[in-house]
């Protein structure tokens, strides 16, 4: 599917895996809404044919309206890119005691809630375009992890969220499939993002030396490119793409 001269969304866009899926879909000729909290916004890089939308993505007014934005852009809305997330890491029983149910709820809401309620919104207003070759009108990645497979220690809340992901995708695609649009998933191993970027070198270093080949932490360019390849893709629908050089977590 071509992008050129369509709309396209990207939450998460303010940075990371985000801000590189964004600015890559602005190059191919997108009118690209990159969602992210005020906050992050803030310090976001300035892009050629990228706007920034202040949107809490578990907030269904606030994506239904910035959604709608997007949507009345004058160009169909064909793409969306659910980079949105959080990390937090916390043990299920520790000597601080049990997990914060809280914090749970909150990773959940934010990583797996907040990706189907952008996707959800996004797609009716996606499914009203004009049918394109074969029906086709558009296209939804979303990102789970590969610690939706291999947990760590500290990622209960996560791993389940991100699960969520994975488990969501194949119903997305079958029940989107009538409307002409894809569902994919790519699950990104150890990227080099801004949630890495409070530790030291020499732990980043540890992590890279864990990925089989190649020998280093993955990138953001990287995620974007294979967002791209999906889009490209007509024949791709329902599956998760592991993006991590052949890693498998261990336990810690």
């Amino acid at each position: 599917m071509q992008v050129h001269d369509t709309a396209a969304i990207v939450t998460g866009g303010a940075s990371g895996l985000g801000a590189a899926t964004a600015a890559a879909l602005a190059e191919r000729g997108a009118t690209v809404f990159a969602f992210d909290l005020p906050a992050a916004i803030e310090n976001a890089p300035v892009v050629e044919g990228v706007s920034y939308v202040g949107v809490d993505v578990t907030d269904p007014e606030q994506v239904q309206g910035a959604v709608d934005a997007a949507a009345g852009a004058g160009v169909p809305l064909r793409t969306v890119v659910n980079c949105a997330g959080i990390g937090p890491s916390a043990r299920i029983l520790s000597r601080k005691g049990p997990h914060d149910l809280a914090l749970f709820a909150k990773i959940v809401q934010v990583n797996l809630i907040g990706s189907f309620n952008v996707m959800t919104l996004a797609a009716e207003k996606v499914a009203a375009t004009e049918a394109l070759e074969h029906g086709q009108r558009g296209v939804i990645i979303n990102t789970a992890s590969i610690a939706a497979y291999d947990g760590q220690v500290g990622q209960a809340a996560y791993s389940a969220s991100k699960g969520g992901i994975v488990g969501l995708n194949l119903p997305a695609a079958r029940d989107l499939a009538q409307y002409g649009i894809r569902v994919l998933t790519i699950a990104p191993g150890i990227i080099e993002t801004p949630m890495l970027a409070t530790v030291s070198e020499e732990f980043r270093a540890s992590l890279a030396a864990g990925v089989p080949f190649p020998q280093r932490l993955g990138r953001p360019e990287e995620y974007a490119q294979l967002a791209l390849s999906l889009i490209d893709h007509d024949y791709l629908n329902g599956e998760v793409v592991r993006m991590d050089g052949a890693l498998r977590m261990s336990p810690r």
